[in-house]
């Protein structure tokens, strides 16, 4: 009996730092996850690097994008940080 007292506060730690910190970066993971993976044709992204571009094409693993002066860049799909819904590019 003094042992599992003596292990409780170690358990209840784990608890709380599986719902504080590890359960939300594995769902943040997740959305990014499916987020990186229904990019389409004409969708304003945000690399995770700060560029602001619209989606020309879309392959199995990169993502065309084309940026404010025309210019065609080629990304990696992990490299997409966020799509944005308001951009003016």
């Amino acid at each position: 009996m003094d042992t599992l007292i003596g292990i409780a506060p170690i358990l209840a730690m784990f608890a709380v730092m599986w719902f504080f910190i590890i359960r939300p970066a594995q769902k943040r993971q997740k959305n990014t996850a499916n987020m990186q993976t229904s990019l389409k044709r004409g969708d304003q992204i945000i690399t995770v690097g700060g560029l602001h571009g619209k989606i020309d094409a879309v392959d199995d693993q990169t993502i065309f994008i084309v940026v404010a002066d025309g210019t065609r860049l080629q990304f990696e799909r992990v490299a997409i940080g966020r799509v944005v819904t308001d951009a003016k590019i």
